[in-house]
């Protein structure tokens, strides 16, 4: 879970469902309000700050695809939708109305809480600034990496060459340094949740910026891997001079 608690809006129009999913994430460290209608989850939205939204599709009056909508028309609140149909073509469609996730009925709500927890860190992992926010080029440990050039220079001052996944990857981390990173964070990152990659692809990408960028890849130090977590880019990172180091 995220550093500060997070207040999570559960849409449901059964009442039993509704409170079960709000006790369980009560007792998981969430704040939570329930609303029973898009009228209702208006109001709550405009009463107190969301975090996070979990959404069902089957609703009165508006259904969960048009609210879906509508919110995503005017914030960036992350969206978990829920559905009793689990079919495809139902979770594209949450999907490309700008949910966050799907999950349909039943489900467990050990999953949906890891599903929020997720969420939860790819945003922060996506809009969190940096002191380096801005700038066209980084050093780190005597490398040089150019954002307009797109090419990355060894402490010798030597151009290494990089494909356009593994630069955007090394971007990606210089920019978020020290953070612990999960592969479902980078691929939204560097590739976009249609982008048709997989968790695998990160793990191979590292591989290749390791052979390129450590001292020693098979005791990696620069990238480091962070067990049931993802990867930390370890180097201080500093806006690097006009003129490259």
């Amino acid at each position: 879970m995220a550093q500060a608690i997070p207040n999570i809006l559960v849409v449901e129009d059964d009442r039993e469902t509704r409170t079960l999913i709000a006790k369980y994430l009560r007792n998981n460290a969430c704040n939570v309000t329930t609303a029973g209608d898009g009228r209702e989850m208006v109001r709550a939205m405009t009463d107190r700050r969301v975090d996070l939204l979990i959404l069902d599709v089957m609703l009165p009056g508006e259904d969960g695809l048009t609210l879906c909508r509508k919110v995503r028309a005017e914030s960036q609140t992350p969206i978990i939708m829920l559905t009793a149909r689990g079919e495809d073509v139902d979770r594209i469609l949450g999907l490309e109305m700008g949910a966050d996730d799907y999950l349909a009925k039943p489900f467990n709500p050990r999953e949906l809480l890891a599903r929020i927890n997720a969420v939860l860190r790819r945003q922060a992992a996506g809009r969190t600034a940096s002191a380096t926010e801005g700038a066209t080029a980084l050093s780190f440990a005597g490398w040089r990496i150019d954002f307009r050039m797109r090419e990355l220079r060894n402490p010798e001052g030597a151009r290494v060459a990089m494909t356009s996944a593994e630069f955007d990857l090394l971007r990606t981390f210089c920019e978020r340094p020290g953070r612990v990173l999960s592969r479902d964070s980078l691929l939204d990152l560097t590739q976009g949740r249609n982008a048709g990659s997989f968790e695998r692809s990160i793990d191979v990408l590292v591989s290749r910026i390791r052979r390129k960028i450590e001292p020693d890849p098979q005791e990696a130090t620069v990238i480091k891997t962070v067990r049931s977590g993802g990867y930390m880019f370890t180097p201080k990172v500093e806006i690097a001079s006009a003129a490259g180091t």
